[in-house]
């Protein structure tokens, strides 16, 4: 028999830990870069880098999600299959 896979699903809570978790960081950095000791280009190339690094972290998650569920849909596909052979199968049947 076949399980159906329960959909996990983050709590209310956790995603708002999550995006002030993320507002402090980035507030934090640009704090940390507006009273840094440099010139102004100096500044300006570190928040460019951050926000560089920021979406690039959002680009990693997004890839790493794809892949994971493109890869639940081909396991879902390959069990599908398996369990038709089997529920087709005759093992009395004769050669």
């Amino acid at each position: 028999m076949s399980e159906t896979p329960v959909k996990q699903q983050n709590t209310t809570a956790y995603y708002g830990q999550a995006v002030i978790s993320f507002a402090i960081a980035l507030g934090a950095v640009a704090i940390g870069i507006y009273h840094m000791d440099a010139d102004g280009w100096v500044r300006a190339f570190m928040g460019i880098a951050v926000l560089y690094l920021t979406t690039s972290a959002f680009t990693l998650a997004k890839v790493v999600r794809d892949r994971q569920e493109a890869g639940q849909i081909v396991s879902r596909v390959d069990q599908a299959r398996l369990e038709k052979l089997l529920a087709e199968h005759d093992p009395f049947q004769k050669l």
